[in-house]
């Protein structure tokens, strides 16, 4: 299993029926900036990170490859 970010975040995507447009409003950012993550242009930074392991209550080790979710 690939742990890179953009994996984990399509894998999330998948199991939890979310759009890129749903989970950026969850967590505060632009569509724009969920799609550079799922295309490994770019990774969230420190903020970001933080209202994914709040909103979805979910460890940060899970978003970083350091768990099974």
């Amino acid at each position: 299993m690939e742990n890179s970010f953009s994996s984990i975040l399509k894998d999330f995507l998948s199991e939890k029926n979310l759009t890129q447009v749903a989970f950026a409003k969850i967590i505060g950012v632009k569509q724009s900036q969920v799609s550079e993550w799922l295309k490994g242009k770019a990774k969230p930074g420190y903020d970001s990170l933080k209202s994914m392991v709040i909103a979805f209550n979910v460890s940060a080790d899970y978003f970083l490859g350091l768990q099974e979710y």
